[in-house]
């Protein structure tokens, strides 16, 4: 344990690093579904209680973002919010800004300029260059960003 983080035995980390690795793989693949099958495999193998890991946090990350770029938009939600409870996560540019787009598309509009805000303002505008341009329309609309 480092500072209260808890880390996985290398062997155990090795493993859900493989099944991770192939979520990856699909995932730059656009194979969504696939993806996100392979990073719950992980998922199952990190111990209880899970947002005590540091493994946790990478893992949901990945599990969110397949879940968001597939258009499952509640599970995207969950993992991303469940997230936050781990190592890190809380403050985490890239956690903030999918599950503001997350809130976006579901209409909560107060809730994701809070989380894209956090995103802007942990990675900057170039954390919105690679997202559809209308995310950081609205956040521009919202705050001086």
């Amino acid at each position: 344990m480092i500072d209260g983080v808890r880390e996985l035995p290398g062997e155990l980390h090795g493993l859900i690093s493989k099944h991770c690795s192939e979520g990856d793989r699909c995932a730059e693949a656009h194979q969504f579904e696939a993806a996100i099958a392979a990073y719950n495999e992980g998922w199952k193998l990190i111990p209880e209680p899970k947002n005590e890991w540091k493994a946790s946090t990478w893992i949901l990350a990945a599990i969110g973002d397949a879940c968001f770029l597939a258009g499952f938009r509640t599970s995207a939600r969950e993992a991303l919010e469940y997230a936050m409870t781990c190592p890190d996560g809380l403050g985490n540019p890239f956690l903030h800004l999918r599950l503001g787009q997350v809130l976006f598309d579901a209409d909560e509009k107060d809730a994701a300029a809070d989380e894209l805000i956090r995103a802007y303002m942990g990675g900057g505008r170039e954390i919105f260059d690679a997202e559809p341009p209308h995310y950081l329309d609205f956040l521009s609309a919202r705050a001086a960003v």
